[in-house]
């Protein structure tokens, strides 16, 4: 799935920004992380769905190990390898893991998952998806499968 990339600024103090649910078919970077491709985590955020359906992460849950990600920005390109995809319940969102510092170049892709509570108006968890930049000589390896690829709009 291809989408485009939206610059997001910073949260309220409560909540990570999300693209809005006009742009639901969008991810967001969170501008104050790293830049994907570069040391660091980098952190993508996207609606997985609204009042009239499917939304950009809707599938982000059926992620497996070495599926690709691409991340094209100011006129580069970044590949990464999924290492994991886990829910979590918001209540236990793993901060630190997800914004914490990390030398490596990595990509968090964050979603809503579980149960959805009406009486809230949200769902009670997040997927979360962890993947690793790939150098270009891990390229056109065979047997993975392209999963999302987005570009800052």
């Amino acid at each position: 799935m291809a989408t485009r990339l939206l610059a997001l600024g910073a949260p309220d103090g409560r909540t990570l920004p999300v693209p809005s649910l006009a742009r639901a078919g969008d991810a967001g970077w969170y501008r104050f992380t790293a830049v994907p491709g570069r040391a660091g985590n980098a952190v993508i955020v996207g609606h997985v769905d609204t009042y009239a359906g499917a939304a950009v992460f809707y599938d982000l849950h059926l992620l497996r190990p070495g599926d690709l990600i691409y991340v094209r920005m100011g006129g580069g390109s970044a590949r990464f390898a999924v290492r994991s995809v886990t829910e979590v319940p918001k209540a236990r969102f793993p901060v630190s893991r997800v914004f914490g510092p990390a030398r490596r170049h990595q990509l968090r892709l964050i979603t809503c998952g579980g149960d959805f509570d009406y009486a809230i108006g949200h769902y009670l968890d997040n997927i979360v998806a962890l993947a690793t930049w790939q150098p270009a000589r891990h390229a056109n390896r065979p047997g993975k499968r392209v999963s999302y690829a987005a570009h800052l709009a």
